[in-house]
């Protein structure tokens, strides 16, 4: 019986030749490598103490002689042919058997070569920089196009000369823009229609110090000619008195700036203003403002109700730390001061390395400003910038902090003093350090 399976028996396998077809060729003859075997050993003893016959070759660790093998050609290992290295353990690796995996393969190749710290090095710092290169790239191009460049200053007719230095005029409006009744109602706001100013400052930012002066919102002004921001139409001048805020509420910041400049002789460079969400949406987003009040005050008309010493202000109690004036006695005046310690103390806080150090505290506090904000048409992030640090500078103790000096009031507006106030903007102008003091 046939144990081959169904289709190789030795008599239905014809020509076949290996597992080809049958019209297959048989392969050619190849040389095969023959084993060369050594005389065999007689029976008896294998070595040769008994006298008896020759000692059989010793073998390492009693181990038979192992065969030699030989290539077709009759050659042994080691007579310049064939040697497949099983004759002396050499089958993979280098010679002597140490390959990858035999006892001593890593002395074999030597040692392994120490770390290129000065590259290392180089190629971190070279890594660091690009990244910050491109972080500062990007955030600049963000924080740009967030600017609200809203306020065309080329509007402003009949404009005194410029001086040496920049001038920033600073405007903090009762806007209610984008606040809820909700919003209105917590921050004691009220719900007015259009806009109006409670605070106006200018900082002058020159090479002899920093100065920073409030304009109480009820001085007393003559408004001049003016051209309508939005009409175009000339307005001439009728020699009207006003309070200051009254030409920001009748035509916008192009008439407030052409009212300041009329009357100080000062050119404003730039025009910064901001709102009651904005400047509470801030002070929330760096976490709140330290500062000291000297002398506790309630206010129901703007929330305020502090008691003295040091104390964190978040954006509510801010915003009625500033907008409180009915609580005392000289009004106008002392919140400028409120004004002008807070926005100090603000500064200071947004610049600390707490803030900017952190992106988690100062993107959302660079938007929240850039959101809010509304500024000149040929305001640059580099203008900013340079009247943020001089506002820190003043805090500082770097510059002069002040108010606009006041002579006296008439129909309840507070009149500027004349000469004083000549002196000052001949100061400014020349970028000289001021000598005039405020109230």
């Amino acid at each position: 019986m046939n144990d081959w399976p169904e289709g190789w028996s030795d008599d239905n396998r014809g020509p076949r030749y290996g597992r080809g077809s049958a019209g297959a060729r048989p392969e050619s003859a190849r040389v095969m490598r023959q084993v060369r075997r050594g005389p065999a050993v007689p029976p008896g003893p294998r070595s040769g103490h008994d006298g008896s016959g020759p000692a059989a070759p010793p073998s390492a660790a009693g181990v038979p002689q192992q065969p030699a093998y030989v290539d077709g050609r009759g050659h042994e290992p080691g007579a310049g042919g064939y040697d497949s290295g099983y004759n002396t353990g050499q089958v993979y690796g280098s010679p002597g058997g140490r390959g990858p995996g035999a006892p001593g393969g890593a002395s074999a190749r030597g040692p392994r070569p120490a770390p290129n710290w000065r590259r290392r090095i180089k190629w971190t710092a070279i890594t660091v920089a690009a990244v910050f290169v491109v972080t500062s790239v990007a955030t600049y191009f963000w924080a740009d196009s967030k600017l609200r460049r809203e306020v065309d200053l080329s509007k402003v007719i009949d404009r005194p000369e410029g001086g040496d230095g920049t001038n920033y005029l600073i405007v903090g409006s009762d806007s209610r823009e984008g606040m809820s009744k909700e919003d209105e109602k917590k921050l004691h706001t009220g719900g007015a229609e259009g806009k109006r100013t409670d605070s106006m400052m200018i900082l002058h930012v020159g090479d002899n110090g920093d100065t920073l002066i409030s304009l109480p919102r009820d001085s007393d002004v003559v408004v001049p000619s003016y051209q309508g921001s939005t009409s175009g139409k000339v307005f001439p001048a009728q020699g009207r008195h006003t309070k200051l805020n009254a030409t920001y509420a009748e035509d916008g910041p192009t008439l407030l700036v052409r009212t300041i400049e009329a009357n100080t002789g000062l050119r404003i460079d730039h025009y910064v203003e901001i709102g009651f969400q904005g400047f509470a949406s801030i002070v929330d987003a760096v976490g709140g403002v330290e500062i000291d009040i000297d002398k506790g005050f309630k206010d129901k008309w703007s929330g305020a109700d502090f008691e003295a010493g040091k104390q964190t202000l978040n954006g509510q109690e801010a915003l009625a730390f500033v907008r409180t004036r009915h609580a005392f006695a000289a009004s106008d005046l002392q919140r400028t001061k409120n004004q002008q310690k807070f926005l100090a103390a603000l500064a200071h806080q947004v610049a600390t390395p707490s803030t900017i150090l952190n992106p988690f505290k100062f993107y959302p506090t660079m938007g929240a400003g850039l959101d809010s904000l509304i500024v000149d048409e040929d305001m640059s992030l580099w203008d900013l910038a340079s009247m943020f640090w001089a506002m820190k500078g003043v805090s500082g103790g770097d510059g002069t902090s002040m108010n606009m000096p006041i002579s006296g009031s008439a129909g309840g507006n507070l009149v500027w003093d004349k000469a004083k106030v000549k002196t000052l903007v001949d100061e400014l102008n020349n970028d000289e350090k001021v000598t005039v003091s405020g109230n």
